[in-house]
């Protein structure tokens, strides 16, 4: 059956797309052209003009529809997109009239999932979709364009083929037991495996960097009570996002907001002041507090400098030691007690910064020193294949640790046939990352995620 959509939102242009073997007919129902063809004369990657008619043939919208022809479409279906005003009057009575005549509503993701389905695209490249959508930066755009045209896909096929080049020896053991081929074989499983693992521990490598161009910098902003923790997040964010007050206290619960800084995407989280309460609801933040900074890629310490140090600041300083970190002296517009030469700061952490969050003195230091703490120009993705799924990691994870079982059942002299076992649950590890072996729930879980229209 052919599938419509609508987009919600009022714009120039809407856009409703059907695909599916009866789209046309759907299409021929309420759309009358300005030249009149039969469909089998239209050629695909062609568009009409004409009008959209309801059923007593009163004009709806002017329209501009886009033909695509099986097999050279999205889903390799017959598809068709009516370009209307974007209205949500008329696109709603557009498909309507669409629904009225034999389309149906798509579920999220369910173009793409037809692409994938009938083999336009692999699992891999699918997902890459919704990171392309969802970027929040060029770079992890760029990461998601070079997974859609097939980078990642290549290699995982690369590396299946340089395995499954050594399993047809493997075959032949099995199948042909008198002839004396095992001691050969058993060094060209070595020698493979030794490759294949290079290639495999490279790819998730490269997730440390894939983690933070997807999900950005997990940067927690921790201090006591009013030393401008609030103020900072604002001045960062340009917009008054937290509330500022001359009252302890007032950030009970955390505050998270992504901010994208010299090209480097952060993931902010301005947390509850850290000190010694009897409030039970504070607690709870405080304590929120110290597990996000525990977890953080990033801790900003902010200190008021307009005042010494208490016990609460060096408990502060000894959650960010080992930890990378920068030191903000706040409120230097007020007269300074404490500077960035203090001993107990230098043996906890050299990034230290004079600012003044409430009025954005210092605030391009505090970038500078983010942009040379993550260099991400050091990420290459012209040569470089960068993984940003966490659920390709995983997989790719779990073949690695299938290559060290294989390698161990070799040391332990195992029989030729328990090693192929092995080997082929690496095949299929890399087999689960494209779509080629994978369950119906797993596709069904990816493709829930999509946004409608896609």
């Amino acid at each position: 059956m052919p599938q419509s959509l609508r987009l919600l939102g009022i714009g120039g242009i809407g856009i409703i797309r059907m695909s599916g073997e009866d789209c046309f007919k759907v299409l021929d129902k309420i759309f009358k052209p300005r030249n009149k063809q039969d469909i089998t004369d239209i050629n695909g990657y062609t568009i009409k003009y004409g009008y959209i008619l309801d059923d007593k043939e009163n004009i709806i919208d002017e329209v501009l529809v886009s033909y695509f022809k099986s097999p050279k479409s999205y889903t390799t279906e017959n598809m068709c997109e009516i370009n209307s005003h974007g209205g949500n009057v008329i696109m709603k009575k557009i498909l309507e009239l669409c629904l009225k005549n034999g389309a149906e509503l798509a579920e999220p993701g369910e173009f793409t999932k037809r692409a994938f389905l009938n083999g336009r695209i692999d699992l891999l490249q699918a997902e890459s979709v919704i990171d392309v959508i969802n970027a929040k930066s060029e770079k992890e755009a760029k990461t998601g364009i070079k997974q859609l045209e097939g980078e990642l896909s290549k290699k995982i096929k690369e590396i299946k083929q340089e395995i499954l080049d050594v399993m047809v020896n493997i075959e032949v053991v099995l199948d042909y037991p008198e002839y004396d081929v095992e001691e050969v074989t058993y060094s060209e499983i070595q020698s493979m495996l030794a490759s294949v693992q290079n290639k495999l521990e490279k790819l998730e490598r490269s997730f440390d960097s894939g983690k933070i161009l997807k999900e950005g910098i997990k940067t927690a902003i921790i201090g006591k009570p009013n030393a401008g923790k609030s103020s900072l997040l604002n001045a960062i964010l340009k917009e008054e996002r937290a509330i500022v007050t001359e009252f302890e206290g007032t950030t009970r619960d955390t505050i998270e907001e992504f901010v994208n800084i010299n090209g480097i995407p952060l993931k902010l989280i301005d947390t509850a002041g850290i000190r010694k309460t009897e409030d039970e609801i504070e607690k709870i933040g405080i304590r929120k507090s110290r597990e996000i900074a525990d977890s953080a890629d990033l801790i900003i310490s902010i200190f008021d400098s307009s005042k010494e140090l208490t016990e609460e600041d060096l408990e502060i300083l000894d959650i960010i030691k080992n930890k990378k970190a920068i030191i903000i002296l706040n409120k230097v517009d007020l007269k300074s007690v404490i500077n960035e030469d203090d001993e107990r700061l230098k043996n906890v952490c050299f990034n230290i910064i004079k600012m003044s969050a409430l009025n954005k003195i210092g605030i391009d230091s505090l970038y500078n020193k983010i942009t040379e703490l993550f260099d991400l120009n050091e990420i290459n993705l012209d040569n470089e294949i960068v993984i940003t799924n966490v659920r390709h990691k995983n997989l790719i994870s779990k073949a690695i640790k299938n290559v060290e079982k294989t390698k161990e059942a070799i040391q332990n002299d195992m029989p030729i046939d328990i090693i192929a076992i092995f080997i082929k649950d690496i095949l299929e590890d890399l087999g689960n990352i494209t779509g080629e072996i994978v369950s119906e729930n797993i596709i069904n879980e990816i493709f829930s995620k999509f946004c409608l229209g896609k």
